[in-house]
């Protein structure tokens, strides 16, 4: 097991850095970017009242749409344009994935390089386009059943609020899925990745602050405080040691003749991550798990989901059942995402095409249940890792009422997301690094 720390083992040379005017242009576009969307989480959809609505939603914090409120940085709480955020973009991708890997059609077309990606790419945004209005019209539908007490959340509730709320919140995805893709065209980092990053870190301040407020006010001692900031500490770089860390597969091409002389000969690295699934199997067990609670909060006066009330009370954060199935739930995502996105059987097929093995492994079959054999192994430490690191915060979210903002899934996605924009930054640095040096070199041999 190896770690990448050769992708950012060079450190920022601000003097380099004060030279790279691309790569500022692309850092101020990436911060305008970001500037617009938290502008967007503040412009409501006309036609609701925030004060009920804040006070319904404030009852439903602790379940899928608190989750889903973090995602979107408090914009589906506020019910604003952006309330559906990036979501339906990400589940669009998710599926395609999926059917990818069950449709000879879409595997084709995976297969043709660039062209077909391109083309999967448009499937996902025609993807996107259909989710948003499905959620966006069930998101209508649901606020128009919202009521505090007498008074409910939409001041005129019909088929007119239904369109406009349709029309709003999809073209709002639209946007930020364009806001997105600009930002990783032209900016720096994942576009879609920085928008999430954007919405937990924004509300961050707001959750330390009612942390130390329970403090003050004596819900919590000092001394679970210092506490909690230390742990906070360690699983951070708990993360990034384990995000980082990878084990590499030696591959070895053999040498080839061309006339009198030699080519090839080389050896190269196969690498593969621990957690190769990233924070997919976190939102996935989530999501599911936090489902019967909203539900049956929405449902709290109705005697018919009596059941689902003790359902509910079964999977309540903190308790035992609840904590056995999010380590189910999280290990069995694992497996079945890392089994998506990486195809043994396709990249020892790969290597015998361009001759390359593994050295004491035969090409073909035996190649692939090697990698197999190593990326099971692999997907159980990084399992392992995703169940400790996430069961540790909803511990202490249920018990001491530490804000949701400190799950697991947060930490996963702000420490991935600050690594890879991170290396994205040192490679930019590098390579303007190397185009100076490659016109002193040009300089000097002219001048020679």
């Amino acid at each position: 097991m190896a770690s990448a720390a050769e992708q950012l083992a060079a450190s920022i040379n601000f003097s380099a850095f004060s030279k790279a005017t691309e790569l500022k242009s692309r850092i101020w576009f990436t911060l305008g970017s970001l500037v617009i969307y938290r502008l967007g989480t503040y412009i409501p959809i006309p036609g609701i009242d925030p004060s009920i609505l804040h006070d319904i939603f404030a009852r439903n914090a602790g379940g899928i749409l608190g989750m889903f409120d973090m995602f979107s940085g408090g914009a589906l709480g506020r019910m604003t344009i952006f309330a559906l955020n990036i979501m339906p973009y990400i589940s669009a991708s998710i599926i395609i994935q999926l059917l990818t890997a069950v449709s000879p059609t879409l595997e084709a077309l995976k297969k043709e390089g660039e062209s077909g990606r391109k083309k999967l790419n448009q499937y996902t945004r025609y993807g996107t386009v259909l989710l948003a209005a499905v959620q966006a019209y069930g998101i209508a539908v649901g606020i128009e059943g919202m009521r505090d007490g007498a008074v409910g959340a939409v001041l005129n509730p019909g088929l007119g609020f239904r369109l406009v709320t349709v029309v709003t919140l999809t073209g709002g995805t639209v946007f930020l899925m364009w806001l997105g893709e600009q930002i990783t065209a032209r900016g720096v980092g994942n576009g879609i990745s920085l928008i999430i990053f954007a919405g937990i870190v924004a509300n961050l301040p707001h959750a330390l602050a009612s942390t130390l407020e329970l403090g003050r006010t004596g819900a919590i001692s000092t001394f679970f405080i210092i506490f909690f900031i230390v742990v906070s500490v360690v699983v951070v770089g708990f993360i990034v040691f384990m995000e980082r860390a990878q084990r590499r597969i030696l591959v070895q091409y053999p040498k080839r003749q061309v006339g009198n002389r030699m080519f090839g000969g080389d050896a190269s690295h196969l690498p593969l991550k621990i957690n190769t699934s990233g924070v997919i199997p976190p939102i996935f067990a989530s999501s599911l798990l936090l489902l019967p609670a909203t539900i049956a909060n929405f449902q709290a006066g109705d005697q018919s989901f009596g059941w689902l009330g003790n359902i509910t009370s079964y999977l309540a954060h903190g308790r035992p059942l609840y904590m056995v199935l999010y380590v189910a739930l999280i290990v069995f995502f694992c497996f079945f995402y890392t089994a998506i996105v990486f195809n043994p059987a396709e990249t020892a097929d790969n290597l015998r095409k361009y001759g390359g093995f593994i050295p004491g492994i035969r090409p073909g079959k035996n190649t692939a249940d090697f990698l197999d054999y190593v990326l099971t192994r692999l997907t159980v430490v990084g399992a392992a890792y995703l169940a400790a690191v996430c069961i540790l915060p909803e511990f202490l979210i249920s018990q001491y009422s530490v804000p949701f903002y400190f799950g697991g899934t947060s930490l996963l996605i702000v420490v991935s997301v600050t690594m890879d924009t991170v290396a994205q930054i040192h490679a930019h640095l590098l390579a303007h690094q190397y185009e100076g040096l490659i016109k002193k070199a040009k300089l000097r041999g002219r001048r020679g």
